[in-house]
């Protein structure tokens, strides 16, 4: 084993990464050193690079990001039972504290106390990270690598899909991002009629097509409520998944939701939004969910069984595969909105 590792660190409080060889991680009896085969990017990583006033609030550098890995297991603490070295695993990187309220009546998924590792302590975007056993995900090798690095934002779109009713369900995502992508995904292999996606970046809204929506719209150009409205007899779907956080897309969403329809809001809101709550909810009788993560670990275990069935291609979602050293390239992709999933390789592209 050596003694240091490369990795991708926001040294201090500003904009900007260095690429640079650090110690490898200690683990204590209770935790687990991976050995990362890939990493994704995600726009919160854009965010600490960016240093923008939410990383400024959050971030407490020096720190290596990275929330979206998987790999090999190197070494295990004395305490580790279920993983040993070689296995393939991914990880849960929200960290539960196992005490508060909502943990002990079985959320943990929104945990008061929740910590995130690649946020709140040193990630995945290096060549070892270290996890707590607890949060290890253990991985069969037939799922490929690509898609095994990307468990964090497919299990945001499974969580969100698979939050009410879905077959036999009409749905329109809003906002395509990677989550809202993987999301078409999900509905189409869990039994969904009709898919609408809705997106305002042309390169997003083809990605959607190439996930099979039935219908792509942009609203910058296309009347988004009279087309939805217009293929489903005038009803509007049965579950709107919004994932823009955009007021219009948020606007959207209520203005295609079906009476009595499910509204799912996964997308982060930058600033509050103004609603009509008798108009838009109360005469409606609209379900409105608000989803945080993955449920743990009842997700987990859905979109490993989507996966191992064979049930969803990601591919299209995978813009960019660079090596980690080239981390500076894909910070600069996300920024023209041409990339979407971008897989990083410590020790070069394989």
């Amino acid at each position: 084993m050596p003694e240091t590792m490369l990795a991708v660190v926001k040294p201090k409080a500003a904009a900007g990464v260095e690429i640079c060889d650090v110690a490898i991680p200690k683990f204590g009896p209770t935790e687990v050193l991976v050995r990362v085969k890939v990493a994704s990017v995600c726009g919160t990583d854009l965010h600490i690079y960016n240093w923008d006033a939410w990383a400024q609030r959050r971030i407490r550098p020096p720190l290596i990001p990275g929330h979206e890995f998987c790999g090999e297991v190197a070494e295990v603490g004395r305490e580790v039972s279920t993983v040993k070295p070689g296995d393939f695993v991914s990880a849960e990187m929200h960290v539960a504290c196992g005490k508060c309220f909502q943990c002990r009546i079985g959320e943990a998924h929104i945990c008061q106390n929740v910590r995130i590792i690649g946020v709140d302590s040193n990630g995945a975007f290096a060549e070892y990270v270290v996890i707590p056993e607890t949060n290890i995900w253990k991985l069969d090798p037939a799922i490929p690598k690509e898609y095994a690095s990307i468990l964090d934002p497919l299990g945001n779109a499974v969580h969100t899909v698979l939050a009410g009713p879905i077959a036999g369900r009409t749905v329109a995502v809003t906002g395509c991002g990677p989550i809202g992508l993987f999301s078409i995904a999900v509905a189409r292999a869990s039994g969904a009629t009709q898919v609408f996606a809705v997106e305002v970046n042309e390169h997003r809204r083809k990605l959607a097509e190439k996930m099979k929506a039935d219908l792509a719209l942009n609203p910058a150009k296309d009347d988004v409520k009279a087309r939805i409205l217009e293929a489903t007899s005038g009803v509007g779907v049965d579950v709107v998944l919004e994932m823009s956080g955009h007021p219009d897309g948020i606007r959207t969403a209520f203005d295609v939701v079906r009476r009595g329809g499910r509204l799912s809001l996964l997308g982060l809101t930058s600033k509050p939004i103004s609603l009509n709550f008798s108009e838009d909810i109360i005469f409606k009788g609209i379900t409105i969910q608000g989803i945080n993560g993955r449920r743990m670990y009842e997700t987990w275990y859905q979109m490993t069984a989507l996966l191992k069935a064979g049930k969803l291609d990601l591919h299209p979602v995978i813009t960019d595969r660079l090596s980690m050293r080239d981390f500076d390239k894909g910070m600069a992709r996300l920024t023209t909105g041409e990339a979407s999933k971008i897989l990083l390789y410590p020790n070069g592209v394989k």
